[in-house]
């Protein structure tokens, strides 16, 4: 809190604030914090006045109180829940992609987290009709592959082109141009949400480790910090616009115990509201493109639920027994 001066508030003069400065009383939490009978004495001033003056200067500095009731109708308000297209890796997701959070896609390379990305850009931009930011740091991206997904949706043309109209491409190869890409973002985004037209209501990230891993291990410590501020910039993004962000991470072996894990550390953990990691299906009559999608970690859902996805007909399965 300030330091008291005389216009701070009403009521508030130089020649109180001189004798309360005398007494040692200099900021608002000295005399909000204090006896104000003894303060009173000490300063022969009126005690009713210094009640008066303190209700005044709380009601201006204090945080306004909010209760639980209040945030949670505001909370459904604001949030949006986006449906991937893919009924088995929805149910994952509590209904779908939820604006204000980031969610993370890990697997191995082939796992099909870039096709679980492309299903999902195709059924917002063409089933929900909202715009699409589709940031690619790897060259996986390609538009003959969502338009494929769209022509087996609809066979009208129009359609087709007003879909993929609503997916915006950005190239980010490295963890510069992705920060420059976010922030750059983030002014666009403000001033698309005020004049309510155009608003990009996803942000698919493909992916991730493309642009940090390269910067991580050994003493690097400048990486690790690059690291947090794309995490920073990810979530504030998805809190302060009312957007759900997607971003996709590679797997790595745990050194101790050998197993397979996402990548990118403890502290990238933290990142993702929820996270879903892909693997190959296994089993001699399981089609190519199924996938087990595995729940690892939400704030709504027990962990621990599987799902088999089928990466290739944006559609669903039937529910896979949980772990």
């Amino acid at each position: 809190m300030g330091v008291l001066r005389a216009g701070l508030c009403p009521g508030l003069t130089q020649d109180m604030v001189q004798l309360l400065r005398s007494r040692g009383v200099k900021t608002v939490v000295d005399l909000v914090s204090a006896d104000l009978e003894e303060v009173a004495q000490k300063c022969g001033m009126s005690y009713k006045a210094l009640v008066a003056l303190r209700r005044v200067l709380l009601a201006q500095f204090s945080a306004f109180p909010f209760n639980g009731a209040d945030l949670y109708e505001e909370l459904k308000t604001s949030t949006a829940i986006l449906s991937t297209g893919l009924g088995s890796l929805d149910k994952l997701l509590d209904a779908g992609l939820y604006t204000g959070e980031v969610t993370e896609i890990a697997g191995v390379p082939g796992s099909g987290k870039t096709q679980v990305c492309f299903c999902v850009a195709a059924n917002v931009a063409h089933s929900l009709q909202q715009n699409v930011l589709y940031i690619d740091s790897n060259g996986g991206l390609t538009a003959s592959r969502i338009l494929q997904l769209l022509q087996a949706r609809t066979p009208d043309e129009e359609e087709q082109a007003e879909a993929l109209q609503r997916i915006q491409v950005v190239h980010a190869f490295d963890i510069f141009q992705m920060l420059d890409v976010l922030q750059d973002l983030r002014g666009a985004v403000a001033q698309q949400v005020s004049s309510s037209a155009g608003t990009v209501k996803v942000v698919i990230v493909d992916s991730v480790t493309a642009v940090i891993s390269p910067l991580l291990g050994g003493q690097q410590r400048e990486g690790l910090a690059l690291m947090m501020q794309l995490a920073q910039e990810l979530k504030t993004l998805a809190r302060d616009l009312g957007v759900a962000v997607v971003v996709t991470n590679h797997m790595t072996r745990d050194r101790d115990s050998g197993k397979l894990k996402p990548a990118l550390g403890l502290s990238w953990s933290f990142v993702p509201s929820t996270r879903i990691v892909l693997a190959t299906s296994e089993g001699a009559g399981a089609p190519g493109s199924q996938r087990t999608a595995c729940l690892t970690k939400s704030p709504r859902l027990p962990t621990g639920f599987q799902e088999t996805v089928d990466i290739e007909t944006w559609g669903t399965l039937e529910q896979s027994p949980a772990l």
